[in-house]
């Protein structure tokens, strides 16, 4: 896989929003392949309003949002009230991020996110521009990747190290069963354990170690006054769709 940008293809542009749209596209459209089925991606023609690539045999669809650096905790996205309705739609794409590094524009990052991982939390609501500004009175908002769980986040290409077709596939397959929940406050569950799981950061670990972070989910789920029975119910889903194994009593163990 090749990880530099084709510099020669914007020598024209003075826009540098302009440079990187075009450079990456071409890029993501001659290297990237379909993380659902493996097959090549194809970039829309005639600028389609949701979706920058589509998969000719499986027909998922993909979005591209590039950043100059790391990619940290958020990334700037689009007008809130369009992401919020975007979460709803039929037609919600799943989402390439590009991580590049200026002046050689070299691919330091690069993975997708799926969307049923994309759920109202993880959108972030931004101050409306001032009365001063050309689109005053504009909410724009963030993808906050910190609520997205790493098993999320599947990557090609991380810190310049490229990861094999059967990894990406792999990966893309593990969290597959989260398509068949529709309800956003049902899958927003599911995800903050899944985040609390992986904030253990080890591969066995205990239901009490899970309880610990009763408050934070109160906090997160204040309609729910049953916090550890909902624990419960989410580890027993993640376990029936392979995400987790049940080891004995209060013992689990991440697949």
């Amino acid at each position: 896989m090749k990880k530099l940008l084709n510099k020669n293809l914007v020598l024209d542009y003075k826009s540098n929003s302009q440079k990187i749209r075009v450079m990456s596209e071409v890029w993501a459209e001659e290297n990237i392949f379909c993380p659902n089925c493996g097959n090549e991606i194809s970039n829309f023609e005639n600028n389609k309003p949701v979706g920058d690539f589509y998969c000719k045999k499986c027909l998922e669809e993909f979005e591209l949002k590039s950043k100059k650096g790391k990619i940290g905790k958020k990334i700037p996205a689009g007008a809130y009230s369009k992401m919020i309705e975007r979460l709803s739609s039929a037609e919600k794409p799943n989402f390439f991020f590009m991580g590049y590094i200026a002046g050689d524009y070299f691919v330091n990052d690069f993975f997708v996110v799926p969307k049923y991982f994309f759920v109202s939390s993880i959108i972030e609501k931004r101050k409306a521009l001032s009365k001063n500004a050309k689109r005053a009175g504009w909410i724009g908002s963030n993808i906050l990747f910190s609520k997205i769980p790493n098993s999320g986040k599947i990557y090609y290409i991380e810190n310049g190290k490229e990861f094999s077709k059967t990894d990406v596939l792999e990966k893309w397959n593990k969290t597959i069963f989260l398509k068949e929940i529709k309800k956003d406050n049902l899958k927003g569950w599911i995800l903050d354990i899944m985040n609390c799981i992986e904030s253990l950061n080890k591969k066995d670990f205990s239901l009490s170690e899970i309880y610990v972070f009763e408050k934070n989910l109160s906090i997160l789920h204040p309609e729910n006054k049953n916090i550890k029975a909902k624990i419960r119910q989410q580890l027993q889903f993640l376990r029936d769709k392979g995400y987790i194994e049940f080891l004995e009593k209060g013992k689990y163990r991440l697949s």
